[in-house]
């Protein structure tokens, strides 16, 4: 099976696309900037979707879901919201179409909305209309809801799971009877996605909050995992945001309190999306294909039988059934490929390419030694192993290879990461790529010219960060801390 993957370092964007394309994830639609998830593709949003909604309902929340549009009015309440979004958004003016004279489809301009309809690029305020309704007293409080949904940004430039125009995602939105229980709830998510991302995905993560500049638009502040691309660049991979009072002010959403008070609730909202997707490529795949940590991998172990005629094929596959069989009761994903069409040095190839974690090959030879051959994605090392406990081999196995994944891209972010004093070290560290931990002094202003003068932006505040004195790298003023700075997707 020709691969024809571009090599990541002769242009490691055509990698990406490539990979994307060629190992079956998706694909782009006939609707400019969206995507079509193709079927592995989605078996892997499927995974971690399973494993993200256990880790939100083992924390209290529950799922519902709200209107795919929303009166145009509501984004008028929050003014730094519609701010953020309104470049993004589409709208819907009309609600019927008609044949024309010449017997073309058009819109009808009798059927214009009374108002405009805009498809969702994010559910605060359908939501904050709602609670309005549900939360009348302190009893009704919190309020801990998680929605599985599309959303709409209508981006310029896309690329697939990174940035497309419709996407999957979650979006958690919280209501609280007081601003340490909001804040608590905050920092909590952003600690599951982090948990997520390490112990699932097998992507080290920076946690921490981000500056003004770079918070979710209506939020008091926004925290964050951070993780590191192969290419140097960093990738937001999830948000968890304080939004204070803002919203229970813009839609009224008051509660009794215990002492009899009418006050308004505090708020959080947080969300990942199939965006993810894309991290956990860029994190770990190479010039063969996909490197799926186990634990979100679709099928977790392919096994592919080597024979010459079907009276072979027919031995191999009575013999495979137990070792399935064994596999399947620790809960490990397993497929047989006896496909009759291929070859199994096809086989090998595609399933190297999609990164299934570990391949077994059993041929007439293996079923006389009570033997199998076991090939890791991960090292791309080969062995020969007795049968016998196979079940119990595979298993640890596939423990080793979620770990040598993690530690794999742990070591590759720590060696890319680096400390810079001065605005020429920065802006060298900055074009080689990676973090890059320096001095800022705290205003918008440097920021944004930091931005302008390099494209690098401050991805994350660490939150155990290290009080520091120093000198901002770019003014020269006073400066209590690093912060981490890097280009992003």
């Amino acid at each position: 099976m020709a691969k024809q993957l571009t090599s990541r370092k002769d242009n490691y964007s055509q990698w990406y696309n490539d990979l994307v394309v060629k190992a079956d994830l998706a694909e782009n639609s006939a609707v400019r900037g969206s995507m079509v998830i193709k079927p592995y593709g989605y078996a892997i949003w499927e995974k971690m979707q399973s494993v993200l909604d256990g880790m939100f309902k083992d924390t209290g929340h529950q799922n519902a879901y709200f209107p795919l549009f929303i009166p145009k009015s509501f984004f008028s309440k929050e003014a730094s919201h519609v701010e953020g979004f309104a470049k993004e958004c589409a709208v819907v003016t009309h609600y019927r179409l008609k044949n024309d004279e010449n017997g073309k489809i058009v819109v009808d301009d009798d059927a214009k909305l009374e108002e405009e309809l805009i498809v969702r690029p994010t559910s605060e305020t359908i939501i904050w209309d709602t609670y309005r309704k549900w939360v009348q007293s302190y009893r009704d409080l919190p309020v801990l809801v998680n929605q599985w949904a599309n959303v709409v940004r209508w981006e310029m430039r896309t690329r697939l799971f990174l940035r497309t125009a419709e996407f999957l995602w979650q979006e958690g939105h919280t209501a609280h009877a007081t601003e340490s229980e909001a804040l608590e709830e905050a920092e909590k998510m952003v600690g599951v996605y982090a948990d997520f991302a390490e112990k699932f995905m097998g992507v080290p993560v920076l946690q921490g909050v981000k500056s003004p500049n770079e918070r979710f638009a209506g939020a008091v502040e926004t925290y964050c995992i951070e993780a590191l691309m192969q290419d140097g660049k960093a990738l937001q991979a999830g948000t968890s945001h304080f939004l204070g009072q803002n919203f229970a002010k813009a839609f009224d959403v008051k509660f009794v309190s215990r002492e009899n008070q009418q006050e308004y609730v505090w708020a959080t909202s947080w969300g990942v999306s199939t965006r993810l997707i894309g991290a956990l490529i860029m994190a770990h795949s190479d010039d063969n294909g996909l490197v799926l940590p186990p634990r979100i991998a679709p099928i977790q172990v392919v096994i592919v039988p080597i024979f010459k005629n079907e009276e072979q094929l027919k031995s191999i596959s009575e013999y495979v059934e137990g070792i399935v069989d064994e596999l399947k009761a620790r809960n490990i994903s397993v497929k047989f490929d006896d496909r009759d069409t291929q070859k199994p040095g096809f086989k090998f190839a595609e399933w190297e390419l999609k990164g299934v974690p570990v391949r077994l090959a059993i041929g007439p030879r293996d079923l006389e030694n009570g033997t199998i051959e076991v090939a890791r994605r991960d090292t791309l090392e080969k062995e020969t192993l007795q049968v016998t406990n196979i079940g119990e081999k595979i298993d640890n196995l596939l423990i080793q290879i979620q770990d040598n994944i993690f530690q794999k891209a742990l070591s590759f972010r720590e060696d890319n990461t680096f400390n810079a004093d001065t605005w020429e070290e920065f802006t060298q560290r900055i074009e080689q790529g990676g973090f890059v931990l320096a001095h800022w002094d705290g205003t918008s202003e440097t920021e944004q010219l930091i931005k302008d003068k390099t494209k690098a932006t401050i991805r994350v505040i660490p939150i155990d960060n290290r009080m520091e004195e120093g000198k901002c790298i770019l003014t020269g003023n006073p400066s209590q801390q690093r912060v981490v700075f890097a280009k992003a997707y």
